[in-house]
């Protein structure tokens, strides 16, 4: 691996944080991004590292600090409000117990905070206080994890490394871990790191540079020595292109979707749904293929840490087939078989009903023919997943080409670590309002289209923001993926194309592997008495209104069919359904029309679980400085009509409905939200959102 130290990034660091936290504690940032932006040493929250420093108290007098990465926050991108400073002092005391429980641990780390925080420190946090050392680095090299994964890992590890390296057995986190480490450290004071089995590297230095620079030649030592001793390849039984594997995915990837959504319980919302994302290159296909690939590959991951991310096994799955119907049948067995086994493996190892409760849906499917297919309740956590899964595979393949076999731990291990409190901790602490939900919006460009959207993300839902292409999506997609990063896709989508709507949808399924919610919301307005109506202009306005309606109708209903799941279908409305306009003929026509293709849809697809609603609103000019596209073409008619200018036209608008409520996209929003979240069990209807028109008042 390269080493990516800068003076520059690093005097740059330095000058940002230190006026405020020190220079010392700038150092440690700086580190800790440097070694988390290389997935080779550390992913998605693990690893940790630290400082030893001094601060003052409230007396100015001096106290001795150990600031270390706080648990769960990913080394990628810290600052220095996510390592907690601790009273270093009274945790090397600690040293002297003959053991020390997690929550007794966790109970003292807490009453020794020298800054306040919500968050909780490493489960490391030991192994820091009690090595001498200034900085402390601990990594999850994958070069390292391939030397120590294996029957013969002693022997490779002293031959790789070299006696300046010491190296220990795989020993629990927490406080037995801190013991066996630093009586290592404490022996063999010229050693220049620790290599824990099934775990990682420690690294040391008086400087962050030094610590760093140690990790870099350990681990590149490592590689090395893995390049040179490669000495069997994997047997192809067959090969699977990239391009056949992509396309039978995209078949499958809703089917697999649906029977990985759990049950909850609950008859409003009845399934836990997951976000999919696929691992499907020529190297993973041919481990896959090849002979030897499932002995290679079922197997428990490379560290302990990984485990409440993937579970302690993929699930292996020949499917001679993968054509949606035929697949369905051998993923809801093998599912069942998992989830049975799982239970087993609970019960074997003395889980307490808390552990049986927790969800035992695999995590990793592995598909000879197809590639792995990694589940998460977000694509945060499938993004995890998925990184973790490629650095998994990659690794166990490299212990069998260099003549090894992989050697996991013990089931009582895993277990041991699968469901201890620091590690579900860190579950809880990232979860999303509404977890693995995926909602489509059409029309998303627009006012009211744009408020949905934003609204949505900020309920915790996966949004695809589909318009026609060009700047007006891309700016929307651009400025929302800046405030909910990795929850909004775009998708350039002409709902008059019935390919164009497909290959929409495609990409949505080829990305997050399915849709839960589809928001018919995409449409455009004409002011003409029918005297002076241009009939092309009219048609226009059908391909949008109603052949766009139910053609996106279409397509969701067929992929729900696919999932197995149920799903929502909410048609923006309009209050001119109910109560048309003079001169507003061709959409109120034509968004009736779309209206009632919506209600037949609702008696169709309700055997499905597919609910399917209306919400109709009136006048909505703008959301933020979005103006709507509707008002644009119409509003200038309307003020001439009658004498007003835009804020005059809003103002009327305003006032002629009972509650005197200027309506926004939020509202309109709030309506759909509304029908998502299923707080009632209703299909079929639909909410005015107008602030009270009589005349619109559906009936």
């Amino acid at each position: 691996m390269i080493d990516k130290w800068s003076n520059e990034g690093f005097e740059a660091c330095s000058g940002k944080y230190s006026p405020i936290y020190g220079k010392e504690v700038a150092g440690l940032v700086y580190v800790t991004c440097l070694a988390g932006s290389e997935p080779e040493l550390a992913m998605h929250g693990g690893g940790n590292t630290s400082v030893k420093t001094g601060m003052s108290d409230i007396f100015c007098k001096e106290v001795s600090a150990l600031y270390v990465k706080a648990s769960g926050r990913d080394m990628a991108d810290v600052e220095p409000d996510d390592f907690v400073a601790l009273d270093l002092e009274y945790l090397k005391k600690l040293k002297s117990l003959k053991n020390l429980s997690d929550k007794d641990m966790a109970d003292q780390f807490i009453l020794h905070y020298l800054r306040p925080t919500n968050a909780l420190p490493s489960i490391e946090t030991l192994i820091h206080a009690f090595l001498g050392a200034k900085y402390i680095v601990h990594t999850h090299p994958e070069a390292i994890l391939a030397l120590t994964n294996r029957e013969d890992g002693n022997a490779v590890i002293a031959e790789a490394s070299g006696s300046a390296i010491k190296s220990i057995p795989y020993v629990k986190s927490g406080f037995d871990l801190a013991i066996a480490v630093s009586g290592v450290y404490d022996a063999y004071p010229e050693a220049q790191g620790i290599i824990v089995s099934h775990h990682g590297l420690i690294t040391w230095g008086n400087s962050a540079k030094e610590a760093y620079d140690k990790t870099v030649a350990i681990v590149n030592n490592a590689r090395v020595y893995a390049s040179k001793r490669i000495r069997r390849s994997v047997t192809l039984v067959s090969v699977t292109t990239v391009a056949n594997a992509l396309s039978r995915y995209a078949k499958t990837a809703p089917v697999i979707r649906g029977a990985l959504a759990s049950p909850t319980g609950n008859p409003d919302l009845p399934y836990n749904r997951v976000i999919l994302r696929p691992i499907i290159n020529d190297k993973i296909l041919n481990l896959l293929d090849c002979k030897e690939g499932k002995e290679i590959a079922v197997s428990s991951p490379l560290t302990p840490d990984y485990l409440i991310r993937t579970k302690s096994l993929p699930l292996w799955i020949d499917a001679e087939t993968f054509e949606a119907g035929e697949i369905n049948d051998v993923l809801t067995k093998s599912i069942e078989r998992y989830a049975l086994e799982y239970r087993e493996y609970i019960k074997r190892c003395g889980g307490c009903d808390e552990a049986l409760n927790i969800d035992n849906i695999p995590r990793v499917l592995l598909f000879p023919g197809m590639g792995a297919v990694c589940a998460g309740s977000s694509i945060d956590e499938a993004d995890m997943i998925r990184d973790i899964t490629a650095q998994a595979l990659s690794v166990k393949l490299s212990i069998y080409e260099t003549g090894g076999t992989y050697k996991g731990l013990s089931q009582e291990h895993l277990f041991d670590m699968e469901f201890r409190s620091f590690q579900r901790k860190k579950l809880k602490n990232s979860v999303l309002t509404n977890p693995g939900l995926v909602v489509l919006v059409t029309g998303s460009a627009g006012a009211i289209g744009t408020g949905i959207c934003q609204s949505l993300l900020e309920e915790g839902y996966h949004i695809v923001a589909t318009d026609l292409p060009g700047d007006n999506l891309d700016n929307l997609v651009k400025g929302l993926s800046a405030m909910y990063p990795g929850r909004i896709m775009g998708a350039p989508m002409d709902v008059t194309d019935p390919a164009s709507v497909a290959s929409g949808f495609a990409a949505v399924v080829a990305n997050w592997g399915g849709i839960d919610g589809v928001i018919v919301n995409a449409g455009i307005a004409h002011v003409s008495t029918l005297e002076t109506m241009n009939i092309e202009t009219f048609r226009k306005l059908e391909r949008v209104n109603i052949d766009g309606a139910l053609i996106v109708i279409s397509e969701a209903a067929r992929l729900y069919r696919l999932q197995k799941t149920g799903g929502d279908i909410i048609l923006i409305s309009t209050k001119n359904v109910f109560a048309p306009g003079a001169k507003f003929g061709a959409y109120s026509a034509t968004k009736a029309a779309a209206h009632q293709l919506a209600r037949i849809a609702s008696l169709e697809l309700a055997d499905m679980g597919v609910r399917v609603n209306m919400v109709a609103p009136d006048a909505v000019f703008s959301h933020g400085e979005k103006k709507s596209g509707l008002w644009a073409a119409v509003g200038p008619d309307r003020m001439r009509a009658r004498g007003l200018d835009e804020t005059g036209l809003e103002e009327y608008y305003r006032s002629r409905n009972l509650l005197k409520a200027s309506v926004t996209a939020r509202h309109v929003a709030n309506g759909v939200l509304f029908f998502l979240t299923h707080k009632t069990p209703t299909t079929g209807a639909t909410i005015p959102v107008d602030g009270g028109l009589p005349d619109a008042t559906p009936r």
